[in-house]
């Protein structure tokens, strides 16, 4: 049993890593399809800054992260308080434009919210996230 679920998680992992990149400057609403469950990754040029689960990717993706307000984007607010590695960057516009110069996403398709949570553990600790959010 524990070899059939090593097997899965690789096969997971491999999915993603395989999957297509978007640049934040090229992303639009209709690059996502609306309503698709899965897990993504955040990278600037240097690291993996974020990685994170969602029913939607298209709205967290797209209105979260690139386009909402702090409330709704851990990576924003991580990205202003990081005065060692983002000195210059203390607005929500400057954090925006930011994702929007250097970062690109990467995601899979995950249909279960537990494999999602797994999936998003997983690729956290494998692509060695900078950014993790606190427990509740």
């Amino acid at each position: 049993m524990k070899d059939i679920k090593m097997d899965k998680a690789q096969k997971l992992i491999n999915g993603f890593l395989a999957s297509e990149k978007f640049k934040f400057s090229d992303l639009k609403p209709s690059s996502i399809p609306d309503k698709l469950p899965g897990v993504y990754a955040i990278y600037n040029l240097n690291e993996t800054l974020y990685v994170g689960r969602t029913k939607n990717l298209r709205q967290r993706l797209y209105n979260n992260h690139l386009m909402g307000p702090i409330s709704n984007a851990r990576l924003k607010k991580y990205i202003i308080e990081d005065m060692t590695c983002f000195p210059n960057i203390n607005t929500l516009n400057e954090a925006k434009e930011y994702l929007r110069k250097n970062c690109y996403i990467q995601y899979i398709t995950v249909e279960t919210v537990i494999e999602r949570g797994k999936l998003e553990g997983l690729l956290s600790y494998a692509l060695d996230v900078k950014y993790i959010h606190e427990e509740h």
